[in-house]
């Protein structure tokens, strides 16, 4: 039996992660690791819903705004640099919390990434090029020619997984599908995986809740400071997206938050979908709180 646990809390936006995992970092003496794809990044605040001051100063998190919109980062990136801070930190702890709602970041971690070949800048720049013209319907199309087996997994509203599947496939001639063994890497740590979840309409009140808030506290001056950047492939995020829309006269700002709330519930479906798909997940509500600590401490113990 390990000694050493990787604690995951998974979950749709908004479901209470965040509560829960500075719970747990109280409770066990220990430190958290942020897995969104979008907190990363030190310019979007508000819009990612990164914790509070408050939050962060009662248990510490690892990879909250660590880089910038300007930094190129991938799934890979954050596997490599996760399991070398797991190398330090399991040295004094048992246990770590790793909470977020991406699901590719946290599947890499617990299952790796496959290696994958590195892409010449040149094919990268012909593809953003191409899809620049074509858009996202059009490269769609592609990748359901090309490799048809993961245009039916892949997130079809994710261009930037789109455009590394074509980059792939027009760099060897082969599917992109043709290099993902499936098959897990070996860890010497033990995981244990966390499920959010409550009922659909409270879920759906708390990110319509929350997207008021966010407006509320400055997310339109934010948006606003950063949609010279929005080419960049951070900021193709809800939140911001439906803003530099407004900021270019489509639509009313009403019509935008509305927008915003839509696209946040139907992101969240999206995660629930993949996270039921991992078995290992132990689903609870968010005000279980006791009940989680009872059931990692049985798993902890043996």
């Amino acid at each position: 039996m390990n000694s050493k646990h990787l604690i995951i809390i998974a979950g749709p936006t908004a479901v209470g992660k965040t509560d829960l995992a500075i719970h747990l970092a109280r409770h066990f003496g220990t430190e958290i690791i942020n897995a969104d794809s979008r907190q990363i990044y030190r310019e979007m605040v508000i819009g990612t819903a990164v914790p509070s001051a408050d939050q962060l100063a009662v248990a510490k998190h690892h990879f909250i705004g660590h880089k910038s919109i300007h930094d190129y980062y991938n799934a890979s990136f954050f596997e490599n640099e996760t399991i070398s801070l797991l190398d330090r930190l399991f040295t004094q702890f048992n246990a770590v919390i790793m909470t977020g709602g991406s699901g590719m970041y946290i599947d890499a971690v617990c299952r790796g990434i496959d290696d994958i070949p590195t892409v010449s800048q040149q094919i990268r720049d012909k593809l953003h090029t191409e899809y620049l013209k074509i858009g996202l319907s059009g490269i769609q199309t592609r990748l359901r020619e090309l490799d048809p087996a993961y245009f039916h997994t892949v997130d079809q509203s994710n261009p930037k997984r789109i455009l590394k599947a074509l980059e792939i496939a027009e760099m060897t001639g082969r599917p992109y599908s043709s290099f993902l063994s499936g098959k897990a890497k070996q860890r010497n740590f033990s995981i244990l995986k966390i499920g959010l979840n409550m009922p659909r309409q409270d879920l759906y009140n708390r990110i319509n809740n929350r997207v008021d808030a966010m407006m509320a506290d400055g997310l339109l001056r934010e948006a606003d400071g950063l949609r010279k950047f929005r080419h960049l492939n951070a900021l193709n995020t809800v939140g911001y997206k439906e803003l530099f829309r407004f900021f270019d006269g489509i639509g009313s700002l009403e019509e935008a938050v509305d927008q915003i709330k839509a696209h946040s519930r139907q992101y969240a479906r999206r995660q629930i979908t993949w996270f039921r798909r991992d078995k290992e997940l132990r689903w609870f509500q968010p005000d279980e709180k006791e009940s989680i600590v009872k059931y990692l401490q049985c798993k902890m113990n043996g």
